[in-house]
């Protein structure tokens, strides 16, 4: 239903417009220097951009019959089916309009995380040293997380490593995915897709990556 190679390609033409931007305006900082927040802007702008129906931030399906919308927790970016301006509410299944929106079912849950060899820490460029445990705790706690939540059916993680060069990034993401795999994660081989970036801080490359995610057990 869901075209992850689209999708992978569209998240890395939002970085790439992105970049551009900030070389036309010779800014001092590239993407890579952008926080985690501001990078789900400019991923969402990206899949908005090649016609994606983008919804941010929705509480997964397990936790969207809680009472207090504030609980619960979010999902980083989730796409709808082409004409839905929302998921269905089953906290208005009872009212006139309980009947509107897409089934959680139908959409595609992306979570975004970022991993970067080289950061800015303090202002101060450096090797990122938070750049394993991006990569081995973070990540794969949002695979966790999605393959976790069994009204989920279509699921990615959208993973991206900022590094020195082409080749890094390509190693790193295959060492994670053999870790992923090694610890049963139910993952899939990626569609990836290399953005050249300008070196500011000891990154010249942003591979993003858009990892199938499957049910685990439940």
């Amino acid at each position: 239903m869901w075209d992850l190679r689209a999708i992978c390609d569209a998240c890395a033409e939002g970085i790439r417009r992105e970049e551009d931007r900030r070389t036309r305006e010779q800014s001092p900082y590239g993407v890579d220097a952008l926080d985690e927040l501001t990078l789900h802007t400019v991923l969402r702008d990206g899949l908005t951009a090649e016609g994606f129906n983008v919804l941010a931030e929705q509480r997964y399906p397990h936790y969207r019959s809680r009472a207090r919308r504030s609980e619960g927790d979010r999902c980083d970016i989730v796409l709808a089916p082409p004409g839905a301006a929302h998921l269905l509410d089953p906290l208005e299944a009872e009212t006139l309009f309980g009947h509107r929106g897409a089934n959680p079912a139908d959409a595609l849950w992306l979570e975004v995380k970022i991993a970067r060899q080289f950061a800015l820490t303090d202002g101060v460029a450096g090797p990122g040293s938070q750049y394993a445990s991006q990569l081995l705790a973070s990540a794969i706690a949002d695979v966790r997380k999605l393959a976790q939540d069994q009204s989920i059916e279509f699921a990615a993680l959208v993973l991206l490593l900022f590094a020195e060069s082409v080749e890094i990034a390509t190693h790193d993401l295959g060492a994670w995915m053999n870790r992923c795999l090694d610890k049963q994660l139910p993952v899939n081989a990626p569609f990836t897709s290399a953005v050249n970036i300008n070196d500011r801080i000891g990154n010249t490359t942003c591979m993003v990556a858009c990892v199938p995610v499957g049910r685990g057990d439940d």
